[in-house]
C-alpha cells in the first residue's frame, strides 16, 4: 500500500482546491462544515451485540452477529480501548451509541427496569475525557421477557409494564448523559414485536404499542438534555408476515407526538431508499435519526460502503440544509472481520459521502432546477462526478491528525498484535 508525502498531499489538495473553485465550492467552508456534522458510532459492533449482562445470553429479536473473528471486547475497560482506537483514526469529534445492556453494574445483577444513571458513570466519565457525546438505546431483546416476540404490544400487561419502566428508567439516563456531558442525548426506541405468519388482528397490537409509547413518554424531560425517537422496521426474522412499528405506525406517531423518527437503510424493501424519505419527513416533523447501515438483500446490518445510496442520504442531508434537525447513527455489526477495521471502515465512509455533498454547489444546480434546464442539470451533475474529491479527503485526514489514505489499517493490524490477540 502505497503512502503519499505530506507535501504531495498538500499539493494535491490546493490543485484540487482551485479545481473546486472555478466552479464556485470553497473547500474550506465544505471541510469547516464537516467538522460540525457528528457521527454517533455504535458500541455493539465491538463486542456483537453481547452487552455486559451475565451470563451472556442468546441474541433474539431477530438479531444475528455472523462470524467469529478473535478478539471480541469481553467488559467495559476493553470495549472503552477499542473505540477510543477506532476514534484515533478517523477524523472529526463524534458521538457514542450506547445500547442499555452496556451498563456496568459491578458485578451486581440488576434487572432492566432498575437501571440508573450510576450504572452508566464510566461510560460517562469516558464521554467527558473523550469530548463525545452519549446517545442510548433502551434493549428490549435477548431477555426472559421478550422470548414470546412481544414486549411493548405483548397481550399480557404485566410483560408490558415491565418493558414502559424498563424505556422509562432509559430516557432518564439519557437525559442524565445530556445533563452531565453539556450534549443532548438521543434515546431510540425500537422493538421487534410481530408475527411470522399472516395474523388476524393487526389493529389490537398497535392500539397497546401505542399505550405504551404514550405512558413512557407521559413524563416531561426538557429537549435540550433528552430527544426521543422512535424506530420501524419492515420485517424481521420471525416477524416475516407483520410488525407492529411500521413505518407507517412510527411516521403517524412521531408527527403527532413531536418525536424524532429513526429511519434505518435496512428497515425497509429492498427496492425502497431512506435517502428519498428525508425531505418528506422533515416537512411533518422536529427532527429526524438516520441509522446508516447497508443491507444485503435484507436487514443484514453490514458494515457501510462508499455506495450510491449513501452518497445520496448524505445529499439529502447537505441539500435540505435542514442538518441540525437531522442526528446521524451507524449501525452494523460484522463479526466476521476485524471490528476495530469495521468501524473505521464505515465512520470515514459516512464521512466521506458527507463531504462528497458538501463539495457541490448546491445553490447553482437548484437554480438551474428551477428554471427547467434539466439538461445544463444533468450535465454538471455528471461531470462534478470525476472532481478531484479524494485529495480533499486526504488534507482533512492529514489536517484533522488521522492517517491518510489505508495507512490506518495498519495501526489496527499492529493493535489487534499486542491487544486483541491475547482475548480469548
Amino acid at each position: 500500500m502505497g503512502k503519499m508525502s505530506e507535501k504531495a498531499i498538500q499539493e494535491a489538495y490546493r490543485l484540487a482546491k482551485d479545481a473546486y473553485g472555478s466552479w464556485g465550492i470553497d473547500t474550506e467552508d465544505a471541510l469547516a462544515q464537516l467538522d460540525k456534522l457528528p457521527i454517533s458510532m455504535h458500541c455493539w459492533q465491538g463486542d456483537d451485540v453481547s452487552g455486559f449482562e451475565a451470563p451472556e445470553g442468546e441474541l433474539t429479536g431477530g438479531i444475528v452477529a455472523t462470524g467469529e473473528y478473535p478478539g471480541k471486547a469481553r467488559n467495559g475497560d476493553e470495549l472503552r480501548a477499542d473505540l477510543e482506537k477506532a476514534f484515533s483514526l478517523i477524523p472529526g469529534t463524534h458521538r457514542l451509541n450506547l445500547h442499555a445492556i452496556y451498563a456496568e453494574t459491578g458485578g451486581k445483577a440488576v434487572d432492566r427496569a432498575e437501571l440508573k444513571p450510576e450504572h452508566f458513570a464510566g461510560w460517562v466519565d469516558w464521554a467527558k475525557e473523550n469530548r463525545l457525546g452519549l446517545d442510548f438505546n433502551p434493549t428490549l431483546f435477548s431477555h426472559p421477557k421478550s422470548v414470546d416476540g412481544f414486549t411493548l404490544s405483548h397481550p399480557d400487561k404485566t410483560v408490558r409494564d415491565y418493558w414502559i419502566e424498563h424505556c422509562k428508567a432509559c430516557r432518564k439516563i439519557g437525559a442524565s448523559f445530556g445533563e452531565k456531558l453539556g450534549k443532548t442525548c438521543v434515546t431510540n426506541i425500537w422493538i421487534a414485536d410481530g408475527f411470522k405468519d399472516v395474523p388476524v388482528d393487526r389493529m389490537t397490537p398497535r392500539q397497546r404499542l401505542m399505550e405504551s409509547l404514550d405512558e413512557i413518554l407521559s413524563e416531561e424531560i426538557p429537549k435540550e438534555h433528552n430527544l426521543d425517537a422512535v424506530e420501524s422496521k419492515l420485517f424481521g426474522i420471525g416477524t416475516e408476515s407483520c410488525v407492529i412499528g411500521s413505518h407507517e405506525f412510527y411516521m403517524g406517531y412521531a408527527a403527532t407526538r413531536k418525536t424524532l423518527l429513526c429511519l434505518d437503510a435496512g428497515h425497509f424493501h429492498p427496492t425502497e431508499v431512506i435517502s428519498n424519505k428525508i425531505s418528506s419527513a422533515l416537512l411533518f416533523l422536529e427532527g429526524i435519526l438516520l441509522h446508516v447501515s447497508r443491507p444485503v438483500r435484507w436487514d443484514s446490518d453490514h458494515v457501510v460502503t462508499l455506495d450510491d445510496e449513501l452518497i445520496a442520504i448524505a445529499h439529502e442531508i447537505v441539500r435540505s440544509g435542514q442538518a441540525e434537525r437531522i442526528h446521524i447513527g451507524l449501525d452494523f455489526f460484522d463479526a466476521s472481520i476485524n471490528r476495530i477495521a469495521a468501524w473505521v471502515i464505515g465512520t470515514r465512509n459516512t464521512q466521506k459521502a458527507l463531504l462528497y455533498g458538501l463539495l457541490e454547489n448546491t445553490a447553482e444546480l437548484a437554480k438551474v432546477e428551477a428554471e427547467f434546464n434539466y439538461t445544463d442539470r444533468l450535465a454538471l451533475l455528471e461531470e462534478l462526478k470525476t472532481m478531484p474529491f479524494g485529495a480533499v479527503w486526504d488534507y482533512y485526514c492529514l489536517t484533522r491528525g488521522v492517517p491518510v489514505g489505508s495507512s490506518w489499517l495498519q495501526s489496527v493490524k499492529q493493535y489487534e498484535a499486542d491487544v486483541l490477540a491475547s482475548r480469548k
